[in-house]
């Protein structure tokens, strides 16, 4: 069992949380979330032993073995992707090397024949034997082809760097499972896949993600971190949400009663206080009025901005006419029509493919071949899913804001920034310093304050915490406007999307109108 003791950590003088206690119990899958910022990557560091709490303890029971999902894409550089998953059992890949040094002896002893077995011994009891075999199949499972298994890990790409990092995590099967945002960059069938794995996992889950999708599927309980503490709440996150958002609504409907309370009371005491007849009462009132006492209800860390993109432009019959679009290596002779009622989820195992595509639609990108036209009555906006177009800009939020802007005056300026969370004198904070979070809340006011009919999203949840996440998925829903778009959020997919179109490879595109969930149901 997992334990943890009294944990608190400070970074200077700011604490993150303080005497946090928690039992990690097994066959439970533990789903930590909180605001930016609010600790919740420190803890898991902290849980993982990378880094010592300012106070406190963690305690692992007995000979339990811990297992992590590695950062750190180049860390196994310079080897196979095969042994890479192995090497998440160290203790394994322990007596598999001393076992193999030892039969590589040319002076082989009865010494060390005698320990040769005992390790023979150990590693069968550690599923030696069908250690490659185990791992290939996960491997598989994630959609790692066979090809892969034997080169080098600098030699495949990123997004199967990924999927080898998490098979090394699962591989094993570890007591403790550590996961920190396990679906980043996980294709839709490897991520289901992973949902499935983890609500059979037997053992202790840990994880940090901001996909609700994932959550809901996967958590039996919640760890909050809010409020320099961390609260656990039974269930999956909607019904932490739900049971949250109940339980502070039952706070302040139970302080309006007290309040009204105080106020007869009070009304009580100074109309006869000072009445003979009536001091008595009066008096015992005064008491009871000081026996009452209001709940502290806490506003919580989270701020959630408001989202919202309207537009006064009617949507005439034509609105994108796609047409044999070519670019080579990633899709070739795409065509597809959209209509005035489409939201349509563009995806495909290659992030490159969408991005290319949005950006030839949105005029950034010239196509080898092929053509597209957009309606007379369309105007259409665009989210890049790389904003390194701030990264050069000095000015400050009003400023740079002000060129999309209906109104010259700054204060009509601020009010679109104070609903994106940008308060006070943050809005004169220079463009070019901001977050990653930051920069997707002022690229989205901007698209608000000077939005189109038909939207382009390219995975825009990237670098946003839960609230803001929701907010953009409130709003995606609500627009009446027409949207192409990509996500790794499983649940933006599923409630925004109408159609989908899988650009599957170069020159297979699958086109249907479907939610995302009975898409690959169909498929």
């Amino acid at each position: 069992m997992l334990e943890l003791n009294n944990i608190s950590m400070q970074f200077g003088g700011r604490t993150l949380f303080k005497e946090v206690n928690i039992k990690f119990n097994k066959n439970e899958c533990y789903g930590l979330i909180g605001a930016n910022g609010a600790g919740k990557s420190t803890l898991l560091r902290i849980i993982s032993g990378d880094l010592e709490p300012t106070t406190g303890s963690v305690s692992l029971t007995g000979d339990e073995r811990l297992s992590v999902l590695k950062q750190d894409h180049n860390a196994f550089n310079d080897v196979t992707v095969l042994e890479t998953v192995l090497r998440g059992y160290p203790e394994l890949i322990k007596v598999r090397d001393e076992k193999d040094s030892i039969y590589s002896k040319p002076d082989f002893s009865e010494e060390d024949g005698i320990r040769a077995g005992e390790l023979e011994e150990k590693y069968a009891d550690m599923g030696g034997w069908e250690s490659e075999s185990n791992a290939q199949m996960l491997l598989t499972s994630l959609g790692v082809d066979a090809s892969l298994f034997d080169q080098l890990m600098k030699d495949v790409d990123g997004k199967i760097k990924v999927k080898v990092l998490l098979a090394q995590a699962l591989f094993g099967n570890p007591d403790i499972l550590v996961l920190d945002e396990p679906t980043n960059n996980l294709d839709a069938k490897a991520a289901m896949w992973l949902e499935d794995f983890l609500a059979e996992f037997e053992n202790t889950i840990i994880i940090v993600s901001h996909d609700r999708y994932f959550l809901n599927k996967v958590c039996t309980r919640i760890l909050d971190v809010d409020f320099g503490k961390v609260t656990s709440f039974i269930g999956n996150y909607d019904f932490y949400y739900q049971s949250s958002q109940l339980a502070l609504k039952q706070m302040k409907d139970s302080n309006s009663k007290k309040e009204q309370k105080i106020k007869e009371l009070e009304d009580f005491i100074r109309r006869f206080g000072a009445n003979a007849s009536k001091s008595k009462q009066a008096t015992s009132r005064k008491k009871l009025l000081e026996k009452i006492t209001l709940d502290d209800i806490v506003p919580s860390s989270r701020r959630m901005p408001y989202v919202e993109f309207r537009f006064d432009k009617n949507i005439g019959r034509d609105v994108l006419e796609v047409n044999e679009l070519t670019c080579k290596g990633l899709f070739n002779k795409l065509s597809f029509t959209l209509g005035r009622e489409d939201k349509v989820a563009v995806i495909s195992d290659n992030s490159n493919v969408t991005t290319a595509l949005f950006e030839i639609l949105a005029g950034k990108r010239k196509p080898d071949s092929g053509t597209y036209k957009y309606g007379v009555t369309i105007t259409p906006m665009y989210f890049p899913t790389d904003l390194k177009e701030f990264n050069d800009i000095s000015c400050n939020l009003v400023d740079y804001l002000r060129p999309f802007s209906s109104e010259s005056l700054e204060s009509y300026i601020r009010g679109y920034l104070g609903r994106m969370l940008f308060s006070g004198e943050e809005s004169q904070k220079p463009v070019n310093v901001l977050s990653g979070g930051e920069k997707v809340r002022l690229k989205l006011t901007e698209m608000m304050m000077k939005p189109g009919n038909l939207a382009i999203f390219d995975d825009p949840t990237n670098h946003l915490d839960m609230e803001s996440i929701q907010a953009l998925n409130n709003a995606m829903t609500s627009y009446k406007g027409i949207i192409l778009f990509t996500s790794h959020d499983h649940q933006l997919l599923q409630s925004v999307a109408n159609r989908i179109i899988y650009i599957k490879d170069e020159n297979t595109i699958i086109d249907k109108l479907s939610t995302y969930n009975d898409f690959f149901e169909l498929d």
